[in-house]
Protein backbone atom coordinates (compact mmCIF):
# COMPACT_ATOMS: atom_id res chain seq x y z
CA UNK A 1 0.00 0.00 0.00
CA UNK A 2 1.18 3.75 -1.07
CA UNK A 3 0.79 6.15 1.53
CA UNK A 4 0.60 10.04 0.24
CA UNK A 5 0.89 13.82 1.96
CA UNK A 6 -0.87 16.63 0.62
CA UNK A 7 0.42 19.97 0.10
CA UNK A 8 -1.55 23.17 -0.27
CA UNK A 9 -5.38 22.05 1.05
CA UNK A 10 -7.02 24.64 -1.23
CA UNK A 11 -9.52 23.88 -3.93
CA UNK A 12 -8.39 21.67 -5.76
CA UNK A 13 -6.77 19.13 -3.16
CA UNK A 14 -10.39 17.49 -2.37
CA UNK A 15 -10.13 16.03 -5.79
CA UNK A 16 -7.42 14.19 -4.46
CA UNK A 17 -7.42 13.22 -1.01
CA UNK A 18 -11.50 12.68 -1.48
CA UNK A 19 -10.21 10.20 -4.44
CA UNK A 20 -7.61 8.47 -2.26
CA UNK A 21 -10.37 8.51 0.52
CA UNK A 22 -13.16 7.16 -1.13
CA UNK A 23 -12.10 5.11 -4.26
CA UNK A 24 -8.53 3.71 -3.76
CA UNK A 25 -8.73 2.93 -0.07
CA UNK A 26 -7.53 -0.30 -0.27
CA UNK A 27 -4.25 0.26 -2.65
CA UNK A 28 -3.23 4.25 -1.24
CA UNK A 29 -3.39 5.72 2.75
CA UNK A 30 -3.52 9.39 3.21
CA UNK A 31 -1.26 10.01 6.44
CA UNK A 32 -0.74 13.79 6.40
CA UNK A 33 -1.70 17.43 5.46
CA UNK A 34 0.68 20.11 5.02
CA UNK A 35 -0.33 24.24 4.41
CA UNK A 36 0.10 27.62 5.41
CA UNK A 37 -2.91 27.54 7.12
CA UNK A 38 -4.16 25.92 9.76
CA UNK A 39 -7.85 26.66 9.76
CA UNK A 40 -8.09 24.77 6.15
CA UNK A 41 -6.32 22.03 7.03
CA UNK A 42 -8.75 21.57 9.57
CA UNK A 43 -11.33 21.92 7.36
CA UNK A 44 -9.95 19.23 5.09
CA UNK A 45 -9.69 16.70 8.24
CA UNK A 46 -13.54 17.65 8.60
CA UNK A 47 -14.65 16.30 5.08
CA UNK A 48 -12.40 13.55 5.54
CA UNK A 49 -14.25 13.07 8.69
CA UNK A 50 -17.46 13.63 7.70
CA UNK A 51 -18.14 13.36 4.01
CA UNK A 52 -15.35 10.29 3.34
CA UNK A 53 -15.34 8.27 6.30
CA UNK A 54 -12.09 8.41 6.89
CA UNK A 55 -9.97 8.93 10.16
CA UNK A 56 -8.69 12.77 10.23
CA UNK A 57 -4.97 12.65 9.44
CA UNK A 58 -1.48 14.81 10.95
CA UNK A 59 -1.31 18.20 9.78
CA UNK A 60 1.91 20.27 9.48
CA UNK A 61 2.80 23.91 8.49
CA UNK A 62 4.33 24.45 5.33
CA UNK A 63 7.88 25.71 7.02
CA UNK A 64 7.42 21.60 8.42
CA UNK A 65 7.34 20.02 5.23
CA UNK A 66 10.78 18.48 6.11
CA UNK A 67 9.82 17.58 9.29
CA UNK A 68 6.35 15.62 7.61
CA UNK A 69 8.05 13.83 5.76
CA UNK A 70 11.15 12.77 7.77
CA UNK A 71 8.25 11.51 10.81
CA UNK A 72 5.40 10.17 8.25
CA UNK A 73 7.85 8.40 5.67
CA UNK A 74 5.23 8.86 2.24
CA UNK A 75 5.91 7.06 -0.74
CA UNK A 76 4.24 10.24 -2.60
CA UNK A 77 3.72 13.33 -2.61
CA UNK A 78 0.52 15.39 -4.03
CA UNK A 79 1.44 18.94 -4.55
CA UNK A 80 -1.85 21.24 -5.21
CA UNK A 81 -0.25 24.86 -3.82
CA UNK A 82 -0.05 27.85 -5.07
CA UNK A 83 1.28 27.45 -8.89
CA UNK A 84 4.55 29.43 -8.15
CA UNK A 85 5.36 26.93 -5.15
CA UNK A 86 5.22 24.22 -7.01
CA UNK A 87 8.72 23.29 -7.35
CA UNK A 88 9.89 24.38 -4.35
CA UNK A 89 7.79 21.08 -2.99
CA UNK A 90 8.26 18.92 -6.10
CA UNK A 91 12.32 19.50 -6.24
CA UNK A 92 12.32 18.76 -2.11
CA UNK A 93 10.00 16.11 -2.29
CA UNK A 94 12.41 14.31 -4.76
CA UNK A 95 15.34 15.06 -3.05
CA UNK A 96 14.19 13.64 0.04
CA UNK A 97 13.14 10.26 -1.54
CA UNK A 98 9.41 10.57 -2.46
CA UNK A 99 7.79 10.76 -5.82
CA UNK A 100 5.69 13.42 -6.72
CA UNK A 101 2.14 13.90 -8.21
CA UNK A 102 1.42 18.06 -9.09
CA UNK A 103 -1.65 19.79 -10.00
CA UNK A 104 -0.66 21.78 -13.62
CA UNK A 105 1.08 23.64 -14.18
CA UNK A 106 3.94 21.96 -13.03
CA UNK A 107 5.31 25.39 -12.39
CA UNK A 108 5.47 28.74 -14.05
CA UNK A 109 9.16 30.27 -15.26
CA UNK A 110 12.14 28.44 -16.86
CA UNK A 111 13.72 28.53 -14.12
CA UNK A 112 12.26 27.13 -11.94
CA UNK A 113 10.74 24.36 -14.51
CA UNK A 114 15.13 23.91 -14.64
CA UNK A 115 14.99 22.85 -11.18
CA UNK A 116 12.52 20.50 -11.43
CA UNK A 117 14.18 18.60 -14.44
CA UNK A 118 17.39 18.79 -12.74
CA UNK A 119 16.00 17.33 -9.25
CA UNK A 120 14.64 14.35 -11.17
CA UNK A 121 17.39 14.08 -13.00
CA UNK A 122 19.76 13.75 -10.33
CA UNK A 123 17.12 11.47 -7.87
CA UNK A 124 16.01 9.29 -10.63
CA UNK A 125 12.06 9.99 -8.41
CA UNK A 126 9.05 10.44 -10.40
CA UNK A 127 7.06 13.52 -11.47
CA UNK A 128 3.39 13.15 -12.64
CA UNK A 129 1.14 15.74 -13.62
CA UNK A 130 -2.35 15.57 -14.14
CA UNK A 131 -3.72 16.38 -16.82
CA UNK A 132 -7.42 15.20 -16.83
CA UNK A 133 -8.22 17.05 -20.28
CA UNK A 134 -6.27 14.13 -21.79
CA UNK A 135 -8.57 11.52 -20.62
CA UNK A 136 -11.84 13.23 -21.69
CA UNK A 137 -13.57 10.58 -24.39
CA UNK A 138 -14.08 13.28 -26.82
CA UNK A 139 -10.32 14.57 -26.41
CA UNK A 140 -9.29 11.22 -26.59
CA UNK A 141 -11.09 10.28 -29.76
CA UNK A 142 -9.86 13.50 -31.84
CA UNK A 143 -6.01 11.93 -30.83
CA UNK A 144 -7.28 8.55 -32.15
CA UNK A 145 -8.84 9.95 -35.37
CA UNK A 146 -5.20 11.48 -35.79
CA UNK A 147 -3.01 8.96 -35.33
CA UNK A 148 -5.30 6.18 -37.27
CA UNK A 149 -4.68 9.04 -39.93
CA UNK A 150 -8.42 10.13 -40.54
CA UNK A 151 -7.48 13.36 -41.90
CA UNK A 152 -3.42 12.68 -43.08
CA UNK A 153 -0.97 14.90 -41.71
CA UNK A 154 -1.96 17.51 -39.66
CA UNK A 155 -0.62 20.61 -41.07
CA UNK A 156 -2.42 23.57 -39.31
CA UNK A 157 -4.62 23.91 -35.77
CA UNK A 158 -7.27 26.66 -34.82
CA UNK A 159 -7.91 26.80 -31.30
CA UNK A 160 -10.69 28.84 -29.69
CA UNK A 161 -10.90 28.55 -25.83
CA UNK A 162 -13.45 30.78 -24.11
CA UNK A 163 -14.25 31.14 -20.35
CA UNK A 164 -17.30 33.41 -20.21
CA UNK A 165 -18.15 35.45 -17.28
CA UNK A 166 -18.75 32.43 -14.53
CA UNK A 167 -15.53 30.85 -14.76
CA UNK A 168 -13.16 33.34 -16.81
CA UNK A 169 -13.62 35.99 -13.99
CA UNK A 170 -12.41 34.12 -11.20
CA UNK A 171 -9.44 33.86 -12.03
CA UNK A 172 -9.37 37.81 -11.91
CA UNK A 173 -10.74 37.23 -8.12
CA UNK A 174 -8.18 35.37 -6.89
CA UNK A 175 -4.39 34.64 -6.09
CA UNK A 176 -4.00 33.92 -10.13
CA UNK A 177 -4.70 37.86 -10.73
CA UNK A 178 -0.78 38.10 -9.81
CA UNK A 179 1.34 36.56 -12.85
CA UNK A 180 4.12 36.05 -10.28
CA UNK A 181 1.38 33.79 -8.43
CA UNK A 182 0.30 32.00 -11.42
CA UNK A 183 1.96 32.90 -15.05
CA UNK A 184 -0.56 34.55 -16.11
CA UNK A 185 -3.19 32.55 -17.93
CA UNK A 186 -0.83 31.38 -20.91
CA UNK A 187 0.70 29.19 -17.96
CA UNK A 188 -1.81 28.92 -15.42
CA UNK A 189 -4.92 27.63 -17.44
CA UNK A 190 -3.54 27.17 -21.34
CA UNK A 191 -1.33 24.58 -19.78
CA UNK A 192 -4.10 22.26 -20.45
CA UNK A 193 -4.88 23.56 -24.09
CA UNK A 194 -0.83 23.43 -25.29
CA UNK A 195 -0.80 19.94 -23.89
CA UNK A 196 -3.81 18.60 -25.50
CA UNK A 197 -2.26 19.77 -29.31
CA UNK A 198 1.06 18.19 -28.23
CA UNK A 199 -1.00 15.39 -27.16
CA UNK A 200 -3.01 15.32 -30.17
CA UNK A 201 -0.39 15.67 -32.59
CA UNK A 202 2.59 13.77 -30.91
CA UNK A 203 4.81 16.73 -31.19
CA UNK A 204 6.03 19.34 -29.26
CA UNK A 205 6.50 23.29 -29.72
CA UNK A 206 9.63 24.71 -31.43
CA UNK A 207 8.44 28.67 -31.43
CA UNK A 208 5.94 30.48 -29.75
CA UNK A 209 4.91 34.06 -30.76
CA UNK A 210 2.32 36.01 -28.41
CA UNK A 211 0.24 39.44 -28.46
CA UNK A 212 -2.92 40.34 -26.03
CA UNK A 213 -3.56 42.16 -22.87
CA UNK A 214 -5.70 43.24 -20.13
CA UNK A 215 -9.02 44.11 -22.16
CA UNK A 216 -11.94 43.57 -19.97
CA UNK A 217 -11.13 43.04 -16.46
CA UNK A 218 -9.03 45.32 -14.12
CA UNK A 219 -9.45 49.49 -13.06
CA UNK A 220 -8.35 50.44 -16.18
CA UNK A 221 -11.15 49.10 -17.84
CA UNK A 222 -13.67 49.38 -15.45
CA UNK A 223 -15.58 52.94 -16.44
CA UNK A 224 -15.77 51.42 -20.56
CA UNK A 225 -17.53 48.35 -18.66
CA UNK A 226 -19.64 50.92 -16.70
CA UNK A 227 -18.17 50.60 -12.95
CA UNK A 228 -17.96 54.11 -11.06
CA UNK A 229 -18.99 52.38 -7.42
CA UNK A 230 -15.63 50.59 -6.53
CA UNK A 231 -14.68 48.07 -3.65
CA UNK A 232 -11.64 46.12 -2.85
CA UNK A 233 -13.48 42.57 -2.16
CA UNK A 234 -17.15 41.54 -2.30
CA UNK A 235 -17.57 40.38 1.60
CA UNK A 236 -19.13 43.53 3.32
CA UNK A 237 -19.57 45.77 0.59
CA UNK A 238 -22.95 47.02 -0.63
CA UNK A 239 -21.37 47.78 -3.79
CA UNK A 240 -20.55 44.26 -4.38
CA UNK A 241 -24.49 43.02 -3.66
CA UNK A 242 -25.72 44.40 -7.28
CA UNK A 243 -22.14 43.43 -9.20
CA UNK A 244 -22.83 40.14 -11.28
CA UNK A 245 -18.91 39.30 -11.12
CA UNK A 246 -19.21 39.33 -7.36
CA UNK A 247 -19.11 36.05 -5.38
CA UNK A 248 -20.71 35.91 -1.77
CA UNK A 249 -18.79 33.71 0.42
CA UNK A 250 -20.42 33.92 3.60
CA UNK A 251 -23.57 32.72 1.61
CA UNK A 252 -22.03 29.63 0.14
CA UNK A 253 -20.43 27.16 3.53
CA UNK A 254 -18.25 25.69 1.61
CA UNK A 255 -16.42 28.70 0.65
CA UNK A 256 -16.96 30.40 3.78
CA UNK A 257 -14.93 27.58 5.95
CA UNK A 258 -12.42 27.01 2.94
CA UNK A 259 -11.39 30.66 2.94
CA UNK A 260 -13.16 32.88 4.50
CA UNK A 261 -12.92 31.71 8.11
CA UNK A 262 -9.02 31.05 7.06
CA UNK A 263 -8.74 34.82 6.53
CA UNK A 264 -7.74 35.78 10.32
CA UNK A 265 -4.61 33.67 9.53
CA UNK A 266 -2.50 34.73 6.68
CA UNK A 267 -5.17 37.78 5.21
CA UNK A 268 -5.80 35.92 1.82
CA UNK A 269 -8.89 37.38 -0.04
CA UNK A 270 -10.59 34.78 -2.38
CA UNK A 271 -13.50 37.51 -3.37
CA UNK A 272 -11.53 40.58 -4.55
CA UNK A 273 -13.04 42.55 -7.45
CA UNK A 274 -12.15 42.01 -10.68
CA UNK A 275 -12.36 45.56 -11.85
CA UNK A 276 -10.03 46.48 -8.88
CA UNK A 277 -6.44 47.51 -8.62
CA UNK A 278 -3.32 44.69 -8.80
CA UNK A 279 -4.71 42.80 -11.73
CA UNK A 280 -1.28 42.15 -14.12
CA UNK A 281 -2.37 39.14 -16.19
CA UNK A 282 -4.09 38.99 -19.65
CA UNK A 283 -7.67 38.43 -20.32
CA UNK A 284 -7.15 38.26 -24.26
CA UNK A 285 -4.48 36.24 -25.67
CA UNK A 286 -3.43 35.26 -29.09
CA UNK A 287 -0.60 32.80 -29.61
CA UNK A 288 0.84 31.08 -32.47
CA UNK A 289 3.18 27.81 -32.37
CA UNK A 290 4.97 26.40 -34.60
CA UNK A 291 5.92 22.71 -33.93
CA UNK A 292 8.62 20.28 -34.65
CA UNK A 293 6.63 18.15 -36.98
CA UNK A 294 6.48 21.60 -38.93
CA UNK A 295 2.43 22.03 -37.94
CA UNK A 296 1.08 25.36 -36.99
CA UNK A 297 -1.26 26.42 -34.08
CA UNK A 298 -2.89 29.68 -34.08
CA UNK A 299 -4.34 29.92 -30.52
CA UNK A 300 -6.85 32.47 -28.53
CA UNK A 301 -8.08 32.86 -25.14
CA UNK A 302 -10.75 35.26 -23.59
CA UNK A 303 -11.84 35.62 -20.42
CA UNK A 304 -15.77 37.43 -20.56
CA UNK A 305 -17.49 35.52 -23.17
CA UNK A 306 -21.47 34.37 -22.77
CA UNK A 307 -20.29 30.77 -22.99
CA UNK A 308 -17.39 28.49 -22.14
CA UNK A 309 -15.72 25.91 -23.47
CA UNK A 310 -13.97 25.49 -27.35
CA UNK A 311 -14.14 25.41 -30.67
CA UNK A 312 -11.00 23.45 -32.46
CA UNK A 313 -9.73 22.81 -36.53
CA UNK A 314 -7.40 20.67 -38.16
CA UNK A 315 -6.53 20.76 -41.63
CA UNK A 316 -4.90 18.12 -42.87
CA UNK A 317 -3.04 16.12 -46.31
CA UNK A 318 -6.20 13.96 -46.46
CA UNK A 319 -9.52 16.25 -45.07
CA UNK A 320 -10.53 18.60 -42.15
CA UNK A 321 -11.65 17.72 -38.04
CA UNK A 322 -14.07 19.90 -36.65
CA UNK A 323 -14.68 20.10 -33.10
CA UNK A 324 -16.92 22.30 -30.95
CA UNK A 325 -17.33 21.64 -27.21
CA UNK A 326 -19.74 23.71 -24.57
CA UNK A 327 -18.99 22.98 -21.29
CA UNK A 328 -20.75 23.85 -17.60
CA UNK A 329 -19.10 26.90 -16.31
CA UNK A 330 -17.37 26.07 -12.69
CA UNK A 331 -16.04 28.18 -9.71
CA UNK A 332 -13.12 26.69 -7.93
CA UNK A 333 -14.45 25.78 -4.36
CA UNK A 334 -17.38 27.23 -5.54
CA UNK A 335 -19.12 24.88 -7.29
CA UNK A 336 -20.32 20.77 -7.48
CA UNK A 337 -16.84 19.49 -8.69
CA UNK A 338 -18.92 17.02 -10.29
CA UNK A 339 -20.00 19.72 -13.00
CA UNK A 340 -16.47 20.65 -13.60
CA UNK A 341 -16.01 20.64 -17.28
CA UNK A 342 -19.74 18.36 -17.68
CA UNK A 343 -20.71 18.90 -21.54
CA UNK A 344 -23.46 20.92 -22.32
CA UNK A 345 -23.05 20.32 -26.28
CA UNK A 346 -20.22 18.51 -27.91
CA UNK A 347 -19.98 17.50 -31.85
CA UNK A 348 -16.85 15.96 -33.72
CA UNK A 349 -17.18 16.07 -37.61
CA UNK A 350 -14.58 14.45 -40.17
CA UNK A 351 -14.61 15.99 -43.18
CA UNK A 352 -12.13 14.02 -46.12
CA UNK A 353 -10.34 15.31 -48.99
CA UNK A 354 -12.77 13.57 -51.61
CA UNK A 355 -15.48 11.99 -49.35
CA UNK A 356 -18.55 12.64 -47.45
CA UNK A 357 -18.31 14.48 -44.04
CA UNK A 358 -19.68 12.33 -41.30
CA UNK A 359 -19.82 13.53 -37.54
CA UNK A 360 -18.48 10.94 -34.93
CA UNK A 361 -20.27 9.54 -31.91
CA UNK A 362 -18.27 9.54 -28.54
CA UNK A 363 -19.82 8.28 -25.41
CA UNK A 364 -19.43 10.28 -22.26
CA UNK A 365 -18.31 8.85 -19.17
CA UNK A 366 -19.47 9.55 -16.25
CA UNK A 367 -17.78 12.16 -13.62
CA UNK A 368 -16.04 15.35 -14.27
CA UNK A 369 -14.67 16.69 -17.68
CA UNK A 370 -16.86 14.20 -19.52
CA UNK A 371 -15.59 11.36 -17.57
CA UNK A 372 -12.03 11.75 -17.89
CA UNK A 373 -11.31 12.54 -14.14
CA UNK A 374 -12.00 9.18 -12.92
CA UNK A 375 -9.96 7.34 -15.45
CA UNK A 376 -6.83 9.89 -14.56
CA UNK A 377 -7.40 9.12 -10.85
CA UNK A 378 -7.12 5.30 -11.40
CA UNK A 379 -3.74 5.90 -13.90
CA UNK A 380 -2.52 8.06 -10.62
CA UNK A 381 -3.79 6.07 -7.37
CA UNK A 382 -4.85 2.43 -8.98
CA UNK A 383 -3.71 0.18 -10.78
CA UNK A 384 -2.52 1.54 -14.31
CA UNK A 385 -3.85 -0.50 -17.41
CA UNK A 386 -2.15 -0.36 -21.35
CA UNK A 387 -3.17 2.88 -23.15
CA UNK A 388 -2.36 3.07 -26.14
CA UNK A 389 -2.56 6.77 -25.91
CA UNK A 390 -0.39 7.46 -23.24
CA UNK A 391 -2.64 9.57 -21.69
CA UNK A 392 -0.22 9.77 -18.45
CA UNK A 393 1.79 12.69 -18.35
CA UNK A 394 4.91 12.64 -17.21
CA UNK A 395 7.13 15.93 -16.48
CA UNK A 396 8.74 15.74 -19.63
CA UNK A 397 4.93 16.62 -21.18
CA UNK A 398 3.98 19.08 -17.57
CA UNK A 399 7.61 20.76 -19.19
CA UNK A 400 6.42 21.35 -23.04
CA UNK A 401 3.30 22.39 -22.23
CA UNK A 402 4.49 24.99 -19.73
CA UNK A 403 7.08 26.24 -21.62
CA UNK A 404 4.77 26.97 -24.85
CA UNK A 405 3.19 29.78 -21.99
CA UNK A 406 6.48 30.52 -20.88
CA UNK A 407 7.44 31.20 -24.29
CA UNK A 408 4.26 33.31 -24.92
CA UNK A 409 4.85 35.23 -21.98
CA UNK A 410 8.11 35.85 -23.12
CA UNK A 411 7.13 37.03 -26.31
CA UNK A 412 4.52 39.18 -24.96
CA UNK A 413 7.77 40.90 -22.96
CA UNK A 414 9.57 41.21 -25.99
CA UNK A 415 7.56 41.59 -29.09
CA UNK A 416 9.43 38.29 -30.33
CA UNK A 417 9.26 35.40 -31.07
CA UNK A 418 10.29 32.48 -28.64
CA UNK A 419 12.16 29.40 -29.66
CA UNK A 420 11.58 26.57 -26.86
CA UNK A 421 14.71 24.36 -26.63
CA UNK A 422 16.49 28.01 -25.39
CA UNK A 423 14.50 27.64 -22.33
CA UNK A 424 15.53 24.33 -20.58
CA UNK A 425 17.71 21.49 -21.56
CA UNK A 426 16.36 18.25 -20.70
Amino acid sequence: MKTYALIGTGGRAEFYYGAIARDFKDTCKLVAFCDSNQTRMDYSNTLLEEKYDHAVVNTYKAHEFEEMIAKEKPDVIVVTTMDRTHHTYIVKALHLGCDVVTEKPMTVDAEKCQEIIDAINETGREVKVTFNYRYAPHNTKIRELILDGAIGDVFSVNFEWALNTQHGADYFRRWHRDKRNSGGLLVHKSTHHFDLVNFWLGTSPEMVYAQGGLRYYGKENAEARGVTDFYQRSHGSEAAKDDPFAIQMADNPHLKAMYLDAEKEDGYQRDQSVFGDGINIEDTLGVMVTYKNKAILNYSLNAYLPWEGYIVSFNGSKGRIEVNVREQSYINSGGNKEDEGRLKERSIKVLPMFGKAYEVEVEEGKGGHGGGDPLLLQDLFGTPVEDRFNRAASHVDGARSILTGIAGNRSLQTGQAVRVDDLVRF
